[in-house]
C-alpha cells in the first residue's frame, strides 16, 4: 500500500499521523494485503456452502393422534358444559 492512499485514510479517520508512521502502517498494510492473496490460490467452485454438512429439508407426513382423552384432562377443572373454566379477566 503507498503512502498516498494511507495518508487518505488518516485523514479521513482524523488521525495526525507523522512521516515515521505513515511509512510504518504502508509497509503493515502491505503485509496484511499479502496475506490475503493465499486465498486467490484457493479452489473455486460453484456451489458456496458454508457448512460441513450439507442441510436439506425433510418433511414427514402429519398423523394426528391423541395422546390422552380429554375426558380425564378435564376431571380436575372447573367446566360448564364440557368447556373448560378459567380465571376471570378485568
Amino acid at each position: 500500500m503507498d503512502r498516498e492512499t494511507v495518508s487518505k485514510v488518516a485523514r479521513v479517520a482524523r488521525l495526525k499521523l507523522t512521516d515515521e508512521e505513515i511509512e510504518q502502517y504502508a509497509a503493515d498494510l502491505e503485509d496484511i494485503i499479502s496475506a490475503f492473496s493465499v486465498l486467490d490460490e484457493a479452489p473455486a467452485t460453484d456451489e458456496y456452502d458454508l457448512g460441513p454438512v450439507k442441510v436439506e429439508d425433510v418433511l414427514r407426513e402429519d398423523v394426528v393422534s391423541r395422546d390422552s382423552d380429554p375426558a380425564e384432562l378435564r376431571e380436575g377443572m372447573k367446566t360448564k358444559n364440557d368447556w373448560v373454566r378459567g380465571p376471570r379477566l378485568s
